[in-house]
């Protein structure tokens, strides 16, 4: 599902265009469809119905393989699950190599532009900052989070404290992080 959601953040963004997402199969084979079925969407409409049918898409191939390959397994344990040869989780051929070539695409098309890294950059720099100053200052976290914060460092240690920051900071929504950065470092 992110894979999809990063096509219509890209699209939004304006560092993708539907046109160069058209060399995708997947996003091809789901725009003309839309296209065919709904020539009058356009813009967000026509994007979010693309989008809409490609998650819809791979997440039916994932619980379809899946289940045929579970139902040909008949695993009655996790050692069983385990010792196959390949996992039953999964999609078929045909989407996997889809689903392959979009992540390629977004790699090389979206992930890599010069303006999500340098985004990526900044996001690290508040990260690794709001993880070091409630590391250093438990007290700076809300009341529930510094009582787990110090109950883990009671008992393991500052590997237990930056556990239980680790844990907190990964919860946060980017917009929730970007507001205790400004909080906590005034910008």
């Amino acid at each position: 599902a992110y894979n999809n959601h990063d096509v219509d953040d890209g699209i939004r963004a304006g560092i993708v265009t539907v046109s160069s997402l058209c060399e995708v199969e997947l996003f091809r084979r789901h725009h003309d469809g839309v296209r065919s079925a709904h020539s009058d969407l356009r813009g967000r409409r026509l994007v979010h119905e693309i989008v809409r049918r490609m998650i819809n898409e791979v997440v039916t191939d994932l619980i379809e393989t899946t289940a045929t390959q579970l139902s040909s397994v008949k695993p009655a344990s996790i050692a069983e699950v385990r010792s196959q040869q390949r996992p039953l989780v999964g999609f078929a051929e045909r989407v996997a190599t889809e689903h392959q070539e979009l992540k390629a695409f977004l790699r090389e098309h979206l992930y890599n532009h010069h303006l999500v890294r340098a985004t990526r950059l900044r996001a690290l720099r508040i990260i690794k900052s709001l993880f070091e100053a409630y590391c250093g200052d438990v007290r700076l976290l809300p009341e529930e989070h510094r009582v787990t914060a110090e109950r883990a460092e009671e008992a393991s240690g500052a590997t237990g404290r930056a556990r239980a920051v680790a844990d907190y900071v990964a919860g946060m929504t980017d917009r929730y992080a970007f507001l205790e950065y400004g909080r906590l470092f005034g910008g």
